[in-house]
Formats: C-alpha cells, structure tokens, sequence
C-alpha cells in the first residue's frame, strides 16, 4: 500500500509539472509572439521552439529529485560532459543553430522577405533551428540550411525586381522606336492581360546599337503564380513576324 501511494505521489507530481510547463508555455509563447511583433526583431519559429525547449527542460529538472531521486546539479554536469561528445557528432546541426540565431538576430533576413540566394529566388516563409524555407513563385518550397545561407551571398529583392520578366528585341535601322515601343506594350497587353501585375506598366527599353539595328528588351510584370518562360513565349509569339523586327532586313 505504502509503495502504490509512493507510485502516486510520483505521478501526480509528474502531471502536476506537465500541467504547469503547458500553462507556462501557453502564456510564454503568447508573449514571446506580443514581444517579437512589437519589437524590431523578425519573428520565426526557431525563437519559438528554443522557449518551448527551455520550458520543458526546466520541468524534466523540476521532477528528478521528487520523482527519480536525481541530483539536478548532478544530472547538468553529467549532461554538460555527455554534450561535449554528442555535439562533435552534431557539428552541422549546431552550426545551422548558430547560423539561424546570427540571421534572425542580425536581422539578415525575416519571413515575408524575398530573396535570391544562389539560384533560388523567392519568399522567406520561416526561420527554423535547422534550416530556413523559401518558397519560389511557382509554389515550390526550397529548404537551405542555415549553416549554408550564412555563408552565401544574399540579395534583397523588390516587388519590382520578383516579378520582372523580360524579352529581348531587335529592331531594324530606320524604325520609329516610339512606335515601336507603343506596339509592344499593347502586345504585351492584350496577350497577357489580367496576369499583368497592375502595380507595374510594360516597360520597353532600348540599350544598344549593332550593325542590324537596335537592341532592346520588353520588361513585363506578372501576377505572382504566372510562369516566366509561359509569358514570354506568349508575348515573343505576338511580336513575332513584325515588320519593323531586323529580322525583316532581308524582305
């Protein structure tokens, strides 16, 4: 009788410290969100999880002596040597650790920021312990560890520059450029249509002068979700075969 009140005793202090850490985690995580959002400090899930770890590890050190008969200071500093050996086997996991604290607290990057990295440019949607998401414009998700986005060149990205796409043209000598311009923003516009960002106008630039004639490109804006490659085909389709195009030298 004696050992099944001692068996409960030791469960209901272990519920009791579960019920506590899941109030105490409830309103610390309330806070901590209030915190991040009205401080300059980006907000992301790896602040987040780092509370709930420390919650959760002071409620297991809460229940050692009451419930195993453990010295806490004795299980830390045999936690402490055990750490040492764990971590030279987890050097890249704490090196994605440190690299997302150094992103989140140097404010590098945050969720909502859109970026180019490498090859892979698109929106920040969360900062992890381990790793940081990007999600690209047609909907794919790319997952770069910390560790490496720490080290790599990052480029900020406008609105303007996320949703540029261009097309090269070549008009020949002798062409009305102003006009030329006006039929390939009114192309651009009929082929395209609603899938046009309408923060943006159609921009028609001119940058070079060959032998054949001028060189210039048609900057178009589109709607995020719009493949690039799909609204550039669909414009180069509409401009091909005009007459004012160096390619019509020869006719």
């Amino acid at each position: 009788m004696d050992q099944l009140n001692v068996l409960l005793a030791k469960g209901l202090t272990v519920a009791a410290a579960v019920v506590v850490a899941l109030v105490v985690q409830h309103f610390a995580l309330r806070l901590a969100r209030r915190a991040l959002e009205a401080s300059d400090v980006p907000s992301a899930s790896i602040f987040l999880n780092i509370l709930r770890a420390l919650i959760w590890s002071l409620a297991v050190l809460s229940i050692l002596q009451p419930v195993f008969g453990m010295d806490p200071s004795g299980f830390v500093t045999a936690l402490g040597v055990a750490s040492v050996a764990i971590s030279l086997g987890l050097q890249d996991t704490i090196s994605n650790l440190i690299s997302g604290l150094s992103l989140m607290a140097g404010k590098v990057i945050k969720p909502g920021d859109k970026i180019s990295v490498g090859s892979v440019t698109g929106e920040v949607t969360d900062v992890t312990w381990r790793s940081t998401t990007v999600r690209h414009r047609s909907g794919d998700v790319e997952v770069i560890p910390n560790s490496v986005l720490n080290k790599t060149s990052l480029t900020h990205r406008t609105a303007w520059g996320m949703g540029l796409a261009t097309v090269p043209i070549a008009v020949r000598p002798g062409a009305d450029l102003d006009a030329v311009a006006a039929e390939c923003r009114q192309a651009a516009r009929d082929v395209l249509g609603a899938d046009l960002d309408p923060a943006f106008d159609v921009e028609v630039v001119f940058n070079a002068l060959t032998a054949y004639g001028t060189q210039g490109e048609v900057r178009l804006h589109v709607n995020e979700g719009v493949v690039f490659s799909s609204a550039q085909d669909r414009v180069t389709r509409a401009l091909q075969g005009r007459p004012w195009l160096a390619c019509a030298l020869s006719q």
